[in-house]
């Protein structure tokens, strides 16, 4: 009799091992697949932002490239050339912009990023060089303060 009890207990310590051995397991994994699903996400965005910054600051120089194009020839093919490369550009940092909404759900980083395209958007609605120069430093600062505040969510 005291063989089957002994038997029963082993069987039960077997069964019980078996049962928390899994349950560690899963959990293991399920950590691992945690990490490897947040290291894509940051992966992700360090790209989606760098290519935001980048488009936007692209699309600054293209403002800026367009103003004064503007002053030296409104009628000129130099400004309608830079126009339309302008547009292109602000194409280009709008679809940067819907990858940032895509990829965050922080409030202010997504807001960051509208006030850098709003005030890259509005260089060239300067009416004289000390207004471009206002609004091209505000452009600068709205791209600095983009990267500030989406920089710890890539960390």
């Amino acid at each position: 009799m005291e063989a089957l009890w002994v038997s029963v207990i082993a069987v039960a310590g077997t069964l019980l091992g078996s049962v928390i051995t899994h349950v560690f397991q899963r959990l293991a994994s399920q950590r691992g697949e945690d990490f490897a699903r947040a290291e894509a996400l940051r992966q992700e965005r360090v790209a989606v932002y760098s290519a935001f910054a980048a488009a936007v600051e692209d699309y600054r120089r293209g403002q800026a490239d367009r103003w004064y194009r503007g002053k030296e020839d409104p009628d000129g093919p130099a400004y309608v050339t830079a126009r339309d490369e302008a547009h292109r550009l602000r194409t280009v940092a709008r679809q940067e912009l819907y990858r940032v909404k895509l990829v965050t759900d922080q409030r202010d980083v997504r807001l960051a990023a509208e006030k850098a395209y709003d005030r890259t958007r509005d260089v060239s609605k300067a009416t004289d060089q000390a207004g471009h120069d206002t609004r091209d430093a505000a452009s600068k600062n709205g791209i600095d303060s983009f990267v500030t505040d989406a920089a710890p969510l890539v960390r």
